[in-house]
């Protein structure tokens, strides 16, 4: 395998007018590149959002269990984003930054891999395949990601990518054999996830948190999620794979953190997340867990909240979204005001603090209410634990689009900046920084997470 090539994978920059890491890592990015390593591929990783570059003076100081803020330097407002009385800026390093370490490449790359994310955040991405144009010339360029993905038809007008790929890795051979003319018999399918090896974190300048997804799929079709979408069927990691690389992360990088990316880790609990738990607390490992994509609320009763705590969960986050809980049926069928009750009960029980408990409620709905969203504030505080305001991203290919471009005063379909969360796209009103000010004092945590 001597003249297999040399991939480059590219993790860009964020445009916005606000980001901070929440244990946010390019999972699927990094799993192709664990994919290509596996089969003789020589595998490089410039990571843009990298908070822990070695030009950034005193590192990373206000890093609290693998989360912190992102190097920020104020840039100019698109056009469409002109009016938002707000600083927008880039996140992450430097652009001589980048140069640099694109120019200490040996050897250059042959193909250049770039994920993304959010769709509002195109703008990040497109500064950053411009500047791999200009270092790295004639070095063919695949986007993918969740805006690729989701906003296909916009990725190819204007990123300047020579090919944008919407599925989950299934193309990557042909995509190697077509930009590199290598070719190679794999030993199993690129986005086969459950033979593939764990995503190449060790990439990485340093392993700080890993991100583990035991689960893809979601069994629920919320109508402002695009996980059926992205992830249409349900699959499962066998636990004891799962409990194996925890101990490797551990014990091979001294991993403490790690953050669930499951959509439904709960669900189905008796057949994956209880005997997962279980295997935890057998190990013996002095670790800490959280759960930025929200755990299904249904879905914890005393056993289950019992094993969270003695695993080390640490940040727990419910996925409530709304307390308008007779009025709900056309946004999800995910959760009663009981159920809610009882788990929040549960998991105070079994030793978690009020303030290591967060439950996301949804902001800025199509036809929703500032008294609404202060109404489900007051009752997720009533409960003993912390409100927080998830600004709604109005998302295409979700069955809410229809009604968020229908309520929203921007025109949604023309541009996917005009649906960051920051503006308040659904808002007849706009934005308003006396509401989100508000918002805000009324979600000041009772503890801290």
């Amino acid at each position: 395998m001597n003249n297999a090539p040399h991939v480059l994978l590219v993790n860009p920059w964020i445009h916005d007018f606000a980001a901070y890491d929440f244990w946010a890592r390019p999972y699927g990015l990094l799993s192709l590149g664990a994919v290509l390593r596996d089969h003789g591929v020589r595998v490089f990783f410039v990571d843009c959002l990298d908070r822990r570059h070695p030009a950034a003076k005193g590192g990373d100081p206000r890093s609290r269990h693998g989360r912190g803020p992102y190097l920020k330097t104020p840039i100019a407002k698109p056009a469409l984003l002109a009016h938002i009385p707000r600083t927008y800026s880039r996140y992450g390093i430097r652009p001589e930054w980048l140069q640099a370490d694109l120019a200490a490449l040996e050897p250059p790359p042959d193909l250049i891999l770039v994920t993304s994310m959010m769709t509002y955040w195109y703008p990040g991405v497109f500064e950053t395949i411009a500047m791999l144009r200009r270092c790295l010339p004639g070095v063919p360029l695949v986007l993918g990601g969740i805006y690729a993905r989701l906003c296909a038809d916009h990725a190819r007008a204007f990123s300047g990518a020579d090919a944008v790929v919407t599925d989950t890795g299934r193309t990557l051979w042909t995509l190697v054999r077509e930009y590199t003319g290598w070719d190679v018999t794999p030993r199993y399918a690129p986005d086969d996830w459950l033979a593939a090896p764990p995503p190449a974190f060790d990439l990485q300048r340093r392993v700080t948190y890993i991100p583990l997804l035991t689960t893809r799929g979601c069994p629920f079709r919320c109508a402002y999620c695009a996980s059926g979408f992205l992830e249409p069927r349900m699959q499962r990691q066998p636990y004891r794979k799962v409990v194996a690389q925890i101990e490797q992360w551990h014990r091979q990088y001294g991993v403490v953190d790690f953050a669930f990316y499951d959509d439904a880790l709960l669900v189905d609990a008796a057949h994956h997340a209880l005997p997962l738990l279980e295997a935890i607390v057998r190990s013996a490992l002095s670790l800490r867990f959280h759960t930025p994509n929200a755990l299904h609320i249904r879905a914890i009763d005393a056993e289950t909240a019992a094993l969270m705590f003695r695993a080390g969960f640490h940040s727990i986050r419910l996925g409530l979204e709304t307390t308008a809980f007779h009025d709900r049926a056309d946004l999800d069928a995910k959760v009663t005001e009981q159920e809610f009750l009882q788990a929040v009960a549960h998991l105070k029980r079994a030793g978690f603090r009020p303030g290591h408990i967060g439950a996301y409620l949804l902001v800025g709905l199509p036809g929703q209410t500032q008294a609404a969203v202060e109404q489900a504030m007051a009752v997720v505080k009533a409960a003993g634990v912390v409100p927080v305001p998830a600004h709604y991203t109005p998302i295409p290919h979700t069955s809410l689009w229809p009604a968020a471009v229908a309520a929203s005063p921007y025109d949604l379909a023309a541009d996917p900046l005009l649906t960051n969360n920051a503006i308040a796209p659904c808002s007849r009103q706009g934005f308003s920084w006396e509401t989100l000010t508000r918002l805000k004092r009324l979600a000041v945590p009772c503890g801290q997470f």
